[in-house]
């Protein structure tokens, strides 16, 4: 984890600073909690998102009840190092409500679609073209990618914008697929692209 517990400035509200918490595959906002120190040490330590509960005045791990835990990925500190931004990994809604998020935002497209194949994964469905891949196995899977990678070639040569966004649609879905299929979370191909990401900033120096 890259902070130092001992450079947070608890001061501001009394021993606690506040903690956004942000799916770490689809970057929605999925809730606010405060932490002490305590809590921070145990979230790390345990892995599992742990806060300081100012109406219960005590330690509370989300999902100690529902068990809708949130995995800790990466913990970052804002610039005056009094606020938290987690990255977590959601086992389950957060919102005590049920809901996905605290927050009534529209969920990112791109962590619809893998919640839905992930539930087809877990839950097969008869006549679910998914359910029906991940019955095919990998190879054929990977070949629908292999295939759908040609058609956005082709549809990027021929000039054909609304192909090659039909066909860069089918692409990414299959890919999504495989990744279910091979048990690649897609946080870890975010985690190479920032890696990228900041190699293409060092390269404007």
């Amino acid at each position: 984890m890259n902070i130092n517990i001992d450079q947070i400035n608890f001061d501001k509200l009394g021993g606690l600073i506040p903690a956004v918490v942000q799916d770490c595959e689809s970057m929605q906002i999925l809730m606010v909690g405060f932490m002490n120190r305590e809590a921070i040490e145990q979230t790390i330590n345990a892995k599992r998102v742990t806060f300081f509960s100012r109406s219960k005045g005590r330690i509370w791990v989300k999902g100690e009840t529902s068990g809708n835990y949130l995995s800790l990925i990466n913990l970052a500190l804002d610039c005056d190092n009094d606020s938290l931004l987690i990255y977590a990994k959601p086992t389950g809604p957060t919102c005590h409500k049920g809901d996905v998020s605290c927050f009534k935002t529209e969920q990112p497209t791109i962590s619809k679609l893998i919640k839905i194949i992930d539930s087809r994964y877990k839950n097969p469905q008869e006549n679910s073209y998914v359910t029906k891949l991940f019955a095919e196995g990998t190879k054929r899977i990977a070949q629908k990618v292999g295939e759908e990678g040609v058609e956005v070639a082709l549809a990027a040569l021929a000039g054909d914008s609304e192909e090659l966004a039909n066909e860069a649609a089918d692409l990414l879905f299959h890919l999504l697929v495989l990744l279910r299929r091979q048990g690649l979370d897609f946080s870890v191909i975010t985690d190479v692209l920032e890696k990228r990401i900041g190699k293409l900033e060092k390269q404007k120096s």
